[in-house]
């Protein structure tokens, strides 16, 4: 039914869950999957002023940073694809809105469905500053899958 999976993945202990059961899911339907890591835009937050040269390079040094978590996270999905035998695909953007880039990510690829992990923060950030999946859920013209 599913050919072309994308797994939004942070690195986290229940999203390296996720990504095991996801690759088990591709591997039983037969699909490829695009592993997806949304990095932060540094830039978006405005810095202004006199203190802006030092604050550009900050932000340049956070921007490395970011890349290569986000090499590391998506290189353990290809691991796990490659041992499954399933074709994997990485991606990355940057975006202030990290639903969004899931939208983004799953659209550009041609995925038909995105599966992903039922929660990532906790407590109240949770409560104030709502689920990604929720966003995703509720933004999405793609099918997503929520794995609890």
């Amino acid at each position: 039914m599913f050919k072309h999976i994308l797994v939004p993945t942070d690195g986290s202990e229940f999203s390296t869950e996720t990504v095991r059961r996801a690759v088990s899911f591709a591997k039983e339907a037969g699909a490829e999957i695009t592993a997806f890591f949304a990095k932060p835009d540094f830039s978006a937050t405005g810095y202004y002023g006199e203190g802006a040269v030092i604050l550009a390079k900050a932000i340049e040094e956070d921007d490395a940073r970011s890349e290569a978590y986000a090499r590391k996270v998506l290189g353990f999905v290809e691991d796990l694809c490659r041992e499954a035998g399933v074709t994997c695909h990485t991606k990355t953007l940057t975006s202030a809105l990290i639903y969004e880039g899931i939208i983004d990510a799953a659209t550009q690829s041609g995925c038909d469905l995105i599966f992903m992990a039922s929660h990532g923060r906790s407590g109240i950030k949770a409560l104030l500053l709502g689920s990604e999946t929720h966003k995703v859920l509720t933004h999405s013209k793609v099918p997503v899958l929520v794995y609890r």
